[in-house]
């Protein structure tokens, strides 16, 4: 599907992982970066156990505004899906803003800024694009010293200068233009002195039965080295350290083999080029949807599950195994026993995850040379 042109550092990469859910997104950046997750950060505990159960060695630093980044080891690579409920389409559109769940990006923002990784990866959803936003700027700075009224030309040339572009697309004429929640984004990136680029991607372009658009951004740093420097005014204090780190291991994680959780992930690109050809037995169980059953099942190398649990008293409702089969994961990978979830957690985690190949694609073409 595509080829890694990630860098070669002559060692695996460590990963540090926040907003981490069930791990979706930790597959794509270990398998396209050739690199190991060691520690990770969830609040809600139901999921933190299934990461801990994938990831055994690397501890959950837990809430992360209490996080003392100072005291976190260091990673070469930070990724994380900040909350999208405020930036949804189908939400209330609240905004990337202080004081929403979604503006705990401020929080990862100044995880980048004391931790300085090589790259940073980012996911989201399609609300993204077009939630408002209201940035949080660093400390020090105001909407007044970031859009000066002395940056107008004051000679006696300057009103001809001011007609020279009346379009407000080009000088920005019309500064109270919305703020976009991946504007935001972006230029907290900027600020901390990172370049970034983005791209849209839907699940079914990697031959899932379903759209799931979601938005990927991957960052990395112009300057090498620039660890120490301290060129930027630091975002906010950073935790207490408070909450305690779970699921902690005495082993350290470069004692570890080479993990065979992502292995899968080559096989299913390979077969997403395949040419896929329902057959009868699909035709019959699933109708018109046989084709995007067909070749997911191709892609995954396993059957669909039964799609629905049939009740008396509440009706038909979402089977997890077969939700889990949906989003590309491994039997088992949120609805295995031992975690202990409910069927509305196993719901509920693997709604709000990510989809490992989809995530995968979006990150292999960006780190394509260009």
């Amino acid at each position: 599907m595509h080829d890694h042109a990630a860098p070669s550092y002559g060692r695996r990469l460590r990963v540090g992982s926040l907003f981490s859910g069930y791990g979706g997104l930790d597959l794509a950046v270990e398998h396209v970066f050739n690199a190991e997750t060691i520690w990770f950060s969830e609040l809600n505990q139901p999921v933190a156990r299934v990461f801990a159960h994938h990831w055994p060695d690397a501890p959950n630093l837990g809430d992360i505004a209490t996080i003392d980044w100072n005291a976190v080891p260091p990673v070469d690579i930070l990724c994380g899906g900040f909350p999208c409920q405020d930036v949804s389409t189908v939400g209330k559109q609240a905004g990337l803003a202080p004081g929403t769940r979604s503006g705990l990006w401020s929080h990862m923002a100044a995880a980048i800024e004391a931790l300085q990784p090589e790259f940073v990866v980012i996911e989201n959803v399609r609300g993204l694009l077009s939630a408002p936003a209201v940035r949080n700027l660093p400390e020090g700075a105001t909407d007044a010293r970031s859009n000066p009224a002395t940056a107008t030309p004051a000679d006696e040339a300057s009103a001809t200068l001011r007609e020279v572009e009346p379009d407000p697309w080009h000088l920005g004429d019309e500064p109270a233009r919305p703020l976009r929640a991946l504007g935001a984004v972006a230029g907290d990136l900027a600020d901390l002195r990172r370049d970034a680029r983005w791209i849209g991607l839907p699940a079914s372009a990697i031959g899932a039965p379903h759209q799931r658009f979601r938005v990927f951004v991957l960052a990395d740093r112009p300057v090498p080295d620039t660890v120490g420097l301290r060129l930027l005014p630091r975002w906010r204090e950073p935790g207490t350290g408070a909450s305690p780190s779970r699921d902690d291991r005495a082993v350290a994680p470069n004692h570890r083999p080479r993990p065979a959780r992502t292995r899968w992930l080559t096989e299913a690109e390979r077969r997403v080029r395949e040419a896929v050809v329902p057959d009868r037995g699909h035709l019959h169980r699933w109708g018109r949807y046989a084709p995007a059953i067909a070749r997911w099942e191709h892609i995954t190398g396993r059957r669909a599950p039964t799609p629905a649990l049939l009740s008396e008293a509440k009706g038909p409702r979402p089977a997890p195994e077969f939700v889990e089969w949906l989003m590309g994961l491994e039997p088992g990978w949120v609805t295995n026993p031992d975690h202990g979830l409910t069927d509305n957690q196993q719901l509920a985690a693997l709604g709000n995850g990510v989809l490992p190949l989809q995530a995968a694609q979006g990150l292999g073409v960006m780190t394509m040379p260009h």
